[in-house]
């Protein structure tokens, strides 16, 4: 998908893909596919990826010492994005994954289209979720501590595991 989006990247690059269900074993409707493009003590770059119709679950990036926490702006190469942030409820299309209503809980709709972007300033809760074609979407962001995001839904891992 990235590279059909026509944006460039190494074979080395595809095979380095994190393909995160936030430990929740159900990747179609709740996960998110990463490439980190670069990440320093300062910035980071990464392409993301939404199958169609996948959500990527509320969360927030929270102060660490004196860092108010992450600064992250998300600009749509494909697809349509709806993200979900905080204001009056308008949720038209969005669907909340079965079960998750009291894990959601930020619904002013806004629908992105290739081109557009959306700046989310430190500790804003949000989420978003592809059309039906899916998505693949940048993220310029300040330092990265993705492993502090904090999320509603409790029964979240952000961090990968592999079991037999």
């Amino acid at each position: 998908m990235i590279r059909d989006a026509g944006v460039v990247i190494t074979d080395q690059e595809a095979k380095n893909i994190e393909v995160v269900d936030f430990g929740l074993s159900n990747l179609k409707a709740e996960g998110v596919q990463v490439l980190t493009l670069f990440s320093t003590e300062r910035i980071a770059a990464k392409v993301l990826v939404l199958f169609p119709r996948q959500t990527e679950p509320e969360h927030w990036h929270p102060p660490v010492g004196d860092d108010p926490g992450k600064e992250e702006t998300v600009r749509v190469i494909d697809g349509i994005v709806r993200f979900f942030v905080p204001g009056a409820d308008n949720m038209k299309h969005g669907v909340i994954p079965r079960g998750k209503d009291n894990d959601y809980t930020v619904r002013h709709e806004i629908t992105m289209r290739p081109g557009d972007h959306i700046t989310l300033e430190p500790g804003t809760r949000h989420w978003f979720q592809s059309d039906d074609r899916g998505a693949v979407m940048y993220s310029f962001s300040s330092c990265v501590r993705d492993a502090l995001d904090q999320f509603t839904d409790p029964n979240i891992e952000r961090a990968t595991q592999i079991c037999d």
